[in-house]
């Protein structure tokens, strides 16, 4: 991997250093080659007709309350339902919470899946591995985010990178584990673009997509071609297989960052006034609005991460008593906040027609307890939960799947991480009989066997 810098000098894995260029962070999920994308088709991991599918994963880090939003328990005795009531939708299967009037309005568009569950620890790290790879990380085997394996199946459609993470990536969970937003045994090259930004701030711009202060634009065209960086004295090198990737990966790094169409996908100045306020000037809502604007220019997944860590923010994470969340916090700051961005998401995609082609997911790591805890919240709940699901293919207004009479464990239709991944790579049109190549060269499925996508949704 060819590491840049904005200090006038760049430095290859091996050492190598070069005068000259970009910023840290560019490259990472820059790199996909036309010989690697062919042998992928060739090899079937990518079915016809449906090139123009793109996701949008919300990842709710902290862990909503299924009883206390979307598989509410009313006849239940108080504290395990709550002190909320459920109200209608637009959607006669559908019932949700009366702290989200919103989603009430559009539960037409989106389908449940209240049977969700894993035998992972209840601990944030392991679920966001699992819900977002398919897999919990064992024998020091790092798999990759869904959205890696769809850039390195399906590539780059246009000079964006092919996989995003809005505003940047997961920050510690307790746990001290990986969070499964990476590449893993892809490589760095298959790592998300991290935007590392709030785009709901002031004078918001993408840093990564400008090359630094110091270099101007006549110096940063002379510098176009790899060769010109490489000092004469490692004329080795440059005969080298490495050199030839270094050049594919320079090049996608400067056609990134001299894009037009890059710069004015991540251009929220471009939007009116009323389309930022509707999705709310928060940073869940800026980001839901850069997320539309991404796939609109061809960026085939965007992950929106709603939290960046559990501590020190209002989160889902509603233990009762600080550091965490209380129930009423959820209630008075966090579900206004989504309850706006992700309804506005939705109906901005469908006014648009984009909702067919983009499927929409909100996943989290795990549920809460079905009981109040002494503090008033709820605690980690790995055995059943709920996963919501739009557009690309989805049905909306579907209930699939039921939790127990307190919300306990699924009482109908299990579902797993890996059928949670299944689902998406069956949306976006990848084989699920694709293998991808492992550690040790060995062949990796992208989906473990005997689990598919949940087809009910369709």
């Amino acid at each position: 991997m060819l590491k840049l810098t904005g200090r006038g000098e760049a430095v290859t894995c091996n050492g190598i250093r070069r005068r000259d260029f970009l910023q840290a962070g560019t490259l990472g999920a820059l790199g996909f080659g036309l010989p690697e994308y062919q042998a992928a088709r060739s090899a079937g991991g990518v079915k016809p007709g449906k090139d123009d599918r793109a996701c949008i994963m919300i990842f709710n880090l902290g862990a909503p309350s299924n009883m206390d939003l979307w598989d509410m328990k009313p006849d239940a005795p108080a504290e395990i339902r709550g002190p909320f009531k459920p109200i209608a939708t637009s959607a006669q299967a559908i019932q949700v919470s009366e702290i989200l009037p919103r989603m009430a309005r559009a539960a037409d568009k989106f389908s449940l899946v209240r049977s969700v569950h894993h035998g992972g620890a209840a601990v944030h790290d392991a679920g966001w591995q699992m819900m977002q790879t398919g897999r919990l990380f064992s024998g020091g085997i790092n798999t990759p985010h869904v959205g890696s394996v769809v850039g390195y199946l399906k590539g780059r459609k246009t000079d964006l990178p092919p996989f995003v993470v809005l505003p940047e990536l997961m920050g510690r969970g307790g746990g001290n584990m990986p969070n499964g937003q990476a590449g893993g045994f892809l490589g760095k090259a298959h790592d998300p673009f991290a935007l590392n930004a709030d785009p709901s701030k002031p004078g918001f711009r993408a840093p990564d997509l400008l090359p630094p202060r110091e270099i101007g634009t006549v110096r940063l065209e002379r510098r176009k071609k790899i060769r010109a960086l490489v000092d004469d004295a490692v004329a080795t090198f440059e005969a080298s297989e490495s050199a030839n990737l270094l050049d594919d990966n320079f090049q996608s790094a400067f056609r990134l960052m001299t894009s037009t169409q890059a710069r004015e996908a991540f251009d929220l100045g471009r939007e009116s006034t009323t389309t930022r306020e509707r999705y709310g000037m928060t940073r869940l809502g800026q980001c839901c609005l850069l997320a539309r604007r991404l796939i609109e220019a061809g960026v085939r997944f965007v992950t929106i991460n709603a939290f960046l860590t559990v501590f020190d923010e209002i989160t889902w994470d509603i233990h009762g008593s600080k550091p965490f969340t209380s129930i009423e916090g959820m209630r008075d700051i966090v579900c206004p906040n989504y309850d706006q961005a992700y309804t506005a998401l939705l109906e901005d995609l469908a006014q648009r027609g984009l909702l067919e082609t983009t499927l929409v997911c909100n996943l989290a790591e795990f549920g809460r307890t079905p009981r109040i805890n002494p503090a008033g919240g709820r605690d980690h709940w790995p055995l059943c939960f709920t996963a919501k699901f739009a557009g690309g293919g989805v049905q909306g207004g579907r209930v699939v799947g039921a939790s127990d009479p307190i919300g306990a464990v699924p009482a109908d239709r299990p579902v797993e991480p890996a059928d949670i991944a299944a689902t998406i790579f069956y949306s976006l049109g990848l084989d699920l009989e694709t293998k991808l190549p492992g550690p040790a060269g060995r062949p990796f499925p992208i989906v473990d066997f005997g689990h598919r996508e949940i087809h009910e949704l369709f």
